[in-house]
């Protein structure tokens, strides 16, 4: 066990960041006073209304869309699931309806109708170009409805989708793909970038194809994993060509580069902990006119699309958070930088191997964010050298946090570099609270580790 005399480092925050002090003092406050329901009329529920709309403001500042068009979620997940399905939902063979409400006029018991005989219909085969190196059993989305139409009778639909996105879209493409949704996968370059032309090419080949309806293309802001950014800009002038929509997940971007990283996109997904906010809330935002299809049913909040109390302490402490990665969140990130270069330099002295090439801002593809390193010790198992530099009193991670408890190796660092090289990759991500000296805790605690081999 590591003496409580060893400090401890966390070089971990793109897992999550530490709730800042000003988003709890604004919850707590909102815990005192905002206590009531948000949808009650009265000024007790007026009072709680107004911090859930103070945030829709600051999210739609902070990521650029109107906040009427903000929906809450429970994190980015949820979000980036939302994302997929609004798209899709009118598309795939099978969805689950409300039942209607019995009228009010009638006062009898209905007796419960039989399932009619041969009324179920066999799920459609998954249909997709390659397979996803993390593919793994997703729920079903539920049962078909007689009102559920696709878009276009004689063709599939279709989403073109960058291989190296986080879990949370990765498995809604694989449960839309089972249900008839066509998946065509677009690889990254070694570099870890996932080009626009690639996009290019996988549409116009899929285009050749009449039968494919391409609806959606996604692709992140910046990868969670090895912080690369993402050429959101040419995949949106893509999306523009095929009269698509681009979804991309700007979970890892907000509050660290500016706005014109997702310049284009229609609909982006935001999680409050990566901002210092409060787990337990993200949002959904969308560009105007956009329909959405709730996969919950009940009242009127969130536009329907996420019906259920709403939670006025956790938005206090996300407005906090969004404005403070607005006002300067890129300038705090952009400082961290030198300490990251520093950091990989030493490691990389230590026979770490980069997983991603060092590009600044503003290159051509492969350009990082400020606080991101990535590196793989050949004969090392990721998740073994993340345990014994915990005991030297540094928390870094093997991959992303919602991939945590899988033995297979990172699916990025797979797709980009191979299963080999994934398999020791350890992430280190910086934050605003992280210090000179911590880079020298951190450069000790592997010197200590690696050199035991």
């Amino acid at each position: 066990m590591r003496s409580a005399a060893v400090p401890h480092v966390y070089l971990d925050w793109n897992a999550t960041t530490p709730l800042h002090p000003d988003a709890l003092a604004a919850m707590v406050r909102a815990s005192e006073v905002g206590f009531a329901n948000p949808a009650s009329v009265h000024s007790a529920g007026r009072k709680a209304r107004s911090f859930i709309e103070d945030a829709r403001e600051a999210v739609g500042r902070l990521t650029g869309f109107h906040p009427r068009d903000i929906v809450f979620t429970s994190g980015g997940t949820e979000a980036n699931n939302l994302a997929l399905w609004l798209v899709f939902c009118d598309a795939v063979s099978h969805r689950a309806e409300p039942p209607a409400a019995p009228s009010a006029a009638k006062t009898h018991r209905p007796r419960s109708a039989s399932p009619q005989k041969g009324a179920g219909k066999p799920p459609r085969e998954r249909v997709r170009t390659g397979a996803h190196p993390a593919a793994s059993p997703s729920p079903n989305l539920g049962a078909s409805a007689a009102n559920a139409s696709p878009a276009s009778p004689q063709k599939t639909p279709a989403m073109l989708v960058s291989r190296i996105e986080h879990p949370s879209v990765v498995r809604m493409a694989e449960a839309l793909a089972r249900e008839g949704v066509r998946v065509i996968w677009i690889d990254p370059e070694p570099s870890g970038v996932v080009l626009g032309e690639s996009f290019a090419r996988a549409a116009e080949a899929a285009r050749a194809n009449d039968s494919l309806d391409i609806k959606l293309l996604v692709l992140q802001a910046v990868n969670h994993e090895t912080g690369v950014i993402q050429p959101v800009g040419e995949v949106a002038a893509v999306a523009k060509t095929l009269g698509a929509l681009l979804h991309v997940d700007v979970v890892q971007a907000v509050g660290k580069l500016p706005p014109t990283t997702w310049a284009g996109a229609d609909i982006v997904s935001v999680a409050a902990h990566k901002i210092r906010g409060p787990k337990g809330i993200g949002a959904l935002c969308t560009r105007p006119g956009l329909k959405v299809r709730p996969i919950l049913f009940g009242g009127a909040q969130e536009r329907g699309l996420r019906p259920g109390t709403q939670d006025p302490v956790s938005c206090a402490g996300f407005a906090v958070a969004a404005n403070r990665a607005r006002e300067s969140g890129p300038a705090r990130y952009a400082a961290l930088r030198s300490m990251r270069d520093r950091l990989e330099a030493a490691l990389a002295e230590l026979g770490g191997l980069r997983n991603s090439e060092r590009r600044e801002v503003g290159d051509v593809g492969g350009a990082r964010a400020p606080h991101v390193a990535n590196l793989s010790w050949p004969g090392w198992r990721g998740d073994e050298l993340c345990a014994a530099l915990d005991l030297e009193g540094l928390a870094v991670s093997s991959g992303s946090a919602c991939s945590a408890g899988t033995a297979e190796p990172s699916p990025v660092i797979t797709a980009i570099l191979g299963a080999e090289r994934a398999s020791s990759a350890v992430r280190l991500s910086l934050g605003e609270n992280t210090t000179e000296s911590d880079i020298d805790h951190a450069i000790e605690a592997f010197q200590r580790v690696i050199r035991r081999r």
